[in-house]
């Protein structure tokens, strides 16, 4: 279903191409799927929808119900072991179905994370350019500005120094009261 600009007028123009790149990208990524993937995703939504429980429900309740009454033939003659073996190779099979669409799921989520990192890191440099760019008016009228404020704001961000930040972070936080102080000293000088 496509919205054309003139239904939704406070959209631009630009969120509208947008919107049908990430929707061309998501057809593309749906047709790259090999076939054991698509079978992977049918037997998945199956598993996980209302009628597969219905079904289950019916079929072992049937077979429970079949083996405990009297007078009717028993095929399953000893206590439900046939019905364990069936229910544990079906969830063998089950599982395994729900892992290749996961493990698909996080490949995409992976290309998702990678393309809002990248947007991010764009918009994050266009800012401090516009920063840098502001300064330079700001000067030219003759506004005060706060400077310090500034100087922080026109540093551009590096990706890898902020990771390298949020594990020593994550890492001091996760040591004990004692380890935390004896290496709260090196580290606060070190940053």
């Amino acid at each position: 279903m496509s919205v054309s600009p003139s239904v939704q007028p406070e959209l631009a123009e630009v969120v509208h191409k947008n919107i049908r790149a990430l929707l061309q990208a998501r057809r593309q990524e749906e047709h790259k799927k090999s076939t054991a993937e698509v079978i992977a995703d049918r037997v998945t939504a199956f598993a996980g929808s209302m009628v597969s429980v219905a079904i289950h429900g019916t079929a072992f309740g049937g077979w429970i119900l079949w083996n405990c009454l009297p007078g009717l033939p028993k095929f399953d003659p000893y206590p439900f072991v046939m019905l364990a073996m069936t229910a544990s190779v079906e969830a063998i099979f089950l599982s395994t179905f729900v892992l290749i669409s996961q493990n698909r799921q996080a490949q995409i989520s992976e290309k998702s994370a990678q393309l809002d990192l990248q947007v991010n890191l764009l918009a994050e440099h266009e800012v401090t350019r516009l920063i840098t760019l502001t300064e330079r008016i700001a000067h030219k009228v003759g506004v005060d500005i706060d400077q310090h404020d500034l100087d922080d704001l026109k540093k551009d961000v590096s990706p890898v120094r902020v990771l390298d930040e949020i594990e020593r972070i994550g890492n001091v936080e996760e040591t004990g009261p004692a380890d935390r102080e004896t290496s709260g000293g090196a580290l606060g000088r070190a940053g």
